[in-house]
């Protein structure tokens, strides 16, 4: 079992981009969703993960996270329900913390959240200047519910 303690914020321009050191394309579905648990199908660039979430307490939650082959990962995703997120991961290094700024795509444009892991819900940390308004806990912008955000957010980043 792997204790999951993570940040969320909104991000206001889009100079994390000049900053990343790795980018990569991701694909998401979800086999399914309830108040308690979740299980996400991923395909990262050419790698699959199968993932179990349990639900949000503050910032912390239980994550298991198994890669599983490719071709298996891609036949999951048929299986999924509702929306598949596309989104390019940038994990951009700032002051001793990697940030991992998610930009959406397709009907979610517009939509960037950054996400930082910490190693204890106290641990201090330092935003860059990018960072805004933190959205940790809000059940709206966990991507298991983003696909609801996909008409509200029309706008691209600067």
């Amino acid at each position: 079992m792997a204790l999951e303690i993570e940040r969320k914020f909104l991000v206001t321009d889009a100079t994390f981009k000049q900053k990343a050191i790795r980018k990569f394309h991701i694909r998401q579905g979800y086999l399914s969703r309830d108040a308690d648990t979740v299980v996400r199908i991923r395909i990262v660039d050419t790698k699959s993960f199968l993932t179990i979430k349990t639900k949000n307490e503050g910032c912390r939650r239980n994550e298991f996270e198994y890669e599983i082959p490719y071709d298996d990962g891609i036949a999951l995703l048929h299986f999924c329900k509702g929306m598949i997120i596309e989104k390019t991961r940038y994990i951009v290094p700032y002051e001793g913390n990697d940030w991992e700024i998610d930009e959406f795509s397709s009907s979610l444009e517009g939509i960037v959240i950054a996400e930082i892991e910490l190693p204890s819900e106290n641990a201090p940390f330092s935003k860059p200047s990018f960072i805004g308004d933190e959205v940790t806990g809000n059940p709206l912008y966990y991507n298991s519910n983003i696909h609801k955000l996909a008409k509200k957010h029309s706008t691209k980043l600067q």
